[in-house]
């Protein structure tokens, strides 16, 4: 029995378990809204255009996806690794700057994608312009999700992806009636912001994109590694939408969107987890971010070596067979990474026990008799 068991109770330990299993189910629960709204578009928005224009709308979808995961390397992330748990006022202060920095990273690179777009022109030009434009709402509601959930609060993340899950209704509607991948890329953008402003009104929070350098300065350790982490996670699966659509064709780029919908329960699942698992998630609650960056960059590297090549070798079927092979082999490097890092955590842990200093023994008080 480790030293903290030794030293809780039973009704401590229960009431810990109890904590744990509702930060869980809220994590799934809020998950799955966001995984079926994600499904919803996808769906919607396939109908509505046909394939080759969901290709370009899913080009813009996984742009997004690689800002998203800047955002949360350098603001977000950091924020659940070191506030989640910790006293209110700690958690405020954090958290105005967090969500700064996500609304920062959303104005500066929407600002990118609107002048790219509008360089590039055409369908897909036209789809980047209106992606920069909706960035900084749909960077600002992720780090509320984020900064609910370091709070324990995970409800209030629920709520506020179903906020977002029921402006969706009326935005898509709208958007069908256009037509168009702008309208839909706004629509979808749109109905982000709402939920965005209603989170600021859940938390009580005002952002403040002026303490961003101040929270980048203070988590670099931190957020450097998990930037370059997170931006070689999601760059693959850019590189690999690039290339495919380069060697296969935008259609074949629509193809592997629609497949990846159908994985949306799984993905739930896991996304849900990892929501609400920071203190016991493996190499990060190690702490250990130089073996989390190195295990991401060799799996990257496999996913897009293994995509593009089996694209080349036999298209779009090739590409999912390749990138479900690069998966596993990922799966693999992150799994012995982790058993090392633990290892070492262990040493290190018998080390410090080691090199404490011992604690003098105290002598024996002789009992006094009394008559």
């Amino acid at each position: 029995m480790s030293t903290e068991e030794e030293t809780t109770t039973p009704a401590e330990r229960r009431t810990a378990k109890r904590a744990v299993a509702g930060r869980l189910s809220w994590g799934l629960a809020d998950q799955a809204v966001s995984s079926l709204s994600n499904f919803a578009v996808g769906i919607c928005v396939a109908r509505s255009l046909g394939l080759t224009a969901f290709g370009v709308f899913s080009l813009a979808w996984l742009t997004y996806g690689v800002v998203l995961n800047v955002s949360r390397g350098l603001a977000t992330d950091p924020l659940m690794v070191r506030f989640s748990g910790v006293p209110a006022p700690a958690w405020q202060a954090a958290v105005a700057r967090a969500s700064g920095t996500a609304l920062g990273v959303g104005a500066a690179l929407g600002a990118v994608s609107l002048v790219v777009g509008l360089v590039v022109g055409g369908g897909l030009g036209t789809a980047f312009a209106c992606l920069g434009v909706v960035l900084p709402g749909l960077l600002l509601m992720d780090a509320w999700r984020f900064a609910f959930f370091a709070a324990g609060a995970g409800r209030k993340a629920f709520v506020n992806d179903l906020v977002w899950g029921i402006a969706l209704v009326p935005a898509m509607v709208l958007a069908t009636r256009v037509g168009g991948v702008a309208a839909f890329v706004l629509a979808w953008g749109a109905s982000a912001a709402v939920a965005a402003v209603y989170g600021w009104l859940q938390s009580g929070i005002r952002p403040r994109p002026g303490g961003a350098r101040a929270w980048l300065r203070e988590h670099r350790d931190l957020g450097s590694r998990y930037l370059v982490e997170n931006v070689a996670n999601s760059g693959a699966s850019q590189l690999r939408a690039y290339g495919l659509g380069v060697i296969a064709g935008v259609g074949a780029v629509g193809v592997i969107r629609g497949a990846e919908l159908l994985l949306g329960p799984f993905l739930a699942v896991l996304m849900g987890l990892s929501l609400v698992t920071v203190a016991a998630a493996g190499l990060r609650a190690l702490g250990a971010a130089r073996r989390s960056l190195r295990s991401q960059l060799v799996a990257s590297a496999c996913y897009v070596t293994g995509g593009l090549g089996g694209a080349a070798a036999y298209g779009t079927a090739g590409s999912a067979w390749g990138v479900a092979a690069a998966t596993l082999c990922g799966s693999a490097v992150w799994w012995l990474q982790l058993r090392s890092a633990l290892r070492e955590h262990h040493r290190n842990h018998r080390a410090d026990l080691s090199d404490a200093p011992d604690v003098p023994e105290v002598p024996e008080v002789p009992e006094v008799r009394t008559s």
